[in-house]
C-alpha cells in the first residue's frame, strides 16, 4: 500500500466515523433527551454521550486535516482551490476548520466554561441552541460530502468552472 492509498483510506475512514457521529448524536440522541428518554437532566444525558464521543471526533477531523494536507500536497491539487467548479475544496477545508475551532478551543474554553450555566439558567433556550448548531452542523457537513464525493468522481458542477 502506497502512502497515497493509505491516506485516502485513512482520510474517508475518519469523515465516517466524525460525520456519522455528528449524524448519530443530531438524529438520534438529541432528539431522545429532547423526549426525556435518557432521564429528565438533558445536559447531564448529552454531556454523557458528548464525553465519549469527543476524542473520536477529534481525533478523526486531526486524521481529516492531516491526510487531507497530504493528498493536496502530493498530488498537487492547490490550483483547484484557484477554480470555482471544485468549490466543494474550500467546503472540505470550511467545514474542517469549523470543526477543529469547536473541537480544540470553543468547546475547552468556552462551551465548558458556560453552557452548563446557560443549560441551568434557561434550559429550553439551550437546548434549542444546541438543537440547530447540531443541525446547521450536519447539513453542511452532508453537502460538502456529497460535492465531494461527486467532485472526486469526475462530477463537473456546471456553469461554476
Amino acid at each position: 500500500m502506497d502512502d497515497l492509498m493509505l491516506a485516502r483510506a485513512l482520510h474517508v475512514l475518519g469523515v465516517v466515523v466524525w460525520i456519522g457521529g455528528l449524524s448519530m448524536v443530531t438524529s438520534v440522541a438529541l432528539p431522545a433527551i429532547r423526549r426525556g428518554a435518557l432521564g429528565s437532566d438533558w445536559p447531564k444525558a448529552f454531556a454523557a454521550i458528548e464525553r465519549r464521543f469527543v476524542w473520536q471526533a477529534r481525533i478523526s477531523v486531526l486524521t481529516v486535516g492531516a491526510t487531507g494536507y497530504h493528498l493536496c500536497d502530493r498530488l498537487d491539487l492547490w490550483p483547484r482551490f484557484q477554480q470555482p467548479a471544485f468549490w466543494w475544496m474550500h467546503a472540505m477545508v470550511g467545514v474542517w476548520t469549523v470543526f477543529f475551532l469547536f473541537l480544540f478551543v470553543g468547546e475547552p474554553l468556552v462551551l465548558d466554561r458556560y453552557f452548563p450555566g446557560w443549560a441551568e439558567k434557561d434550559p429550553a433556550r439551550a437546548f434549542r441552541w444546541m438543537w440547530r448548531a447540531h443541525v446547521v452542523l450536519l447539513a453542511a457537513s452532508v453537502v460538502t460530502v456529497l460535492g465531494a464525493v461527486a467532485g472526486a468522481h469526475g462530477a463537473v458542477f456546471s456553469g461554476l468552472g
